[in-house]
């Protein structure tokens, strides 16, 4: 305000100043000055202007790109203008255009741009004493580009399905969250194999199916069971195949005994099921899993890798692609208690560790879920990130967990 007042005292000085030449040279300085003013105005609205038409281009070419797959390309542009105008409400705009592009440089990315111009006119500025020429209006223009993935899932679930998963409605409220999670997986895949889902229940050991003995990828020495009357689980593999996805060799190479997998007895453990996509079969196993037995988180994850890896003992995985990610979702309720060698649960941890180091160095995404009790620590450092972790403290909660775990794994497949 100083300023302003000491400026009008110079002017009303210089007004008065009687000297014949003053008065001609001050009206003459007046017009650049005023036209300088004038000219910040105007492009003071031209800018606010700009901003508002690049939040609007924003919001549209977000907005589009969510839907973008159902519509056809004569429906693109329409769509956007319906979305812009909704949007940019800027008195004033004049010969407003709106322009899309939409390509698929490759097979599975694409590139959405939204560009908008206007016109607005100018108040102050509309002669320019320094070209010599009028501007009577300020020309704006502006895009946005969005940039995105239509990504495929395999996604292992590898569930806790030992003795205390019966206590506090655990396993009914797994199961209730496990078939909302396959529903909104199924609704996400829009083609046939998009989406793929395995399961692996576990407790100390892992049900692979009695018909696997087909392959002589088994040690049956071990626990001394006889392959006839085998129901088809697993314990540990020697250490330290035991946390690795080593595929086992078998003949025609030499075998090599410590990567067979020692074949045990299984108890009520539920048979996992392999990567599909045949969502009736998967509720159906979800439906089947029961509660009991004792801890080993290792070897759940062990086989959740192995599910999603292409490779014996499991080969229906695909091959690592641009436009493919890989998850395990592990769910446990306790401590780590027994395997193959000790019930020190330390022991037993530091192996879970291991498996979890090794999983995400093979680019595989892992979403961890302690339901009451389990080890924080070791859960939090098993998830890909700190915000991949759930910790669950009453079992109605895990609905509300797997619906924003299964929305965050369909949103892989649009993300800007």
């Amino acid at each position: 305000m100083d300023h302003v007042m000491s400026f009008m005292s110079f002017v009303r000085r210089f007004a008065r100043d009687r000297r014949a030449v003053v008065m001609p040279l001050f009206a003459l300085s007046m017009v650049p000055i005023f036209w300088t003013i004038g000219t910040a105005v105007d492009y003071s609205r031209a800018n606010a202007m700009r901003t508002s038409m690049q939040a609007a281009l924003d919001s549209t070419a977000l907005m589009l790109s969510k839907e973008i797959q159902s519509l056809t390309p004569a429906e693109i542009t329409p769509k956007a203008h319906a979305y812009f105008t909704s949007l940019f409400d800027w008195t004033g705009a004049k010969d407003v255009i709106l322009s899309t592009s939409f390509q698929s440089p490759q097979q599975g990315s694409f590139i959405l741009r939204v560009t908008g111009s206007a016109k607005v006119d100018t108040v102050f500025g509309k002669f320019d004493p320094i070209l010599g020429s009028y501007r009577d209006q300020i020309d704006i223009g502006m895009s946005a580009e969005v940039k995105w993935g239509v990504k495929r899932l395999e996604l292992a679930l590898v569930l806790d399905n030992t003795g205390s998963m019966a206590s506090n409605g655990k396993l009914a409220a797994l199961k209730a969250a496990a078939h909302n999670l396959i529903d909104t997986l199924k609704a996400a895949a829009k083609n046939p194999g998009d989406v793929k889902v395995a399961i692996i229940p576990f407790d100390t050991t892992v049900n692979v199916g009695p018909n696997a003995k087909a392959v002589p990828m088994f040690d049956w020495s071990v626990y001394d069971i006889n392959p006839n009357t085998w129901e088809g689980c697993v314990a540990d593999r020697t250490q330290d195949y035991d946390v690795t996805d080593v595929v086992p060799t078998i003949p025609p190479a030499v075998i090599n005994q410590r990567t067979l997998y020692p074949a045990k007895d299984c108890g009520s453990l539920t048979m996992l099921m392999p990567l599909n996509e045949n969502w009736t079969a998967l509720h159906s196993k979800i439906d089947a899993m029961t509660a009991a037995g004792s801890t080993n988180t290792t070897i759940g994850l062990v086989w959740g890798w192995h599910a999603l890896t292409g490779f014996l003992p499991l080969t229906e995985a695909e091959a690592p692609k641009p436009d493919l990610d890989k998850v395990i979702i592990l769910l446990t309720d306790g401590e780590n208690t027994r395997n193959r060698w000790t019930t020190r649960t330390s022991s037993i941890d530091a192996r879970t560790q291991a498996a979890c180091a090794n999983i995400k160095a093979a680019n595989i995404k892992i979403y961890t879920v302690r339901v009451i009790d389990g080890n924080a620590a070791l859960l939090k450092n098993c998830a890909t990130r700190p915000d991949m972790y759930y910790d669950v403290q009453q079992a109605s909660q895990l609905y509300g967990v797997f619906t924003s775990i299964a929305q965050n794994l369909a949103n892989l497949r649009v993300s800007q």
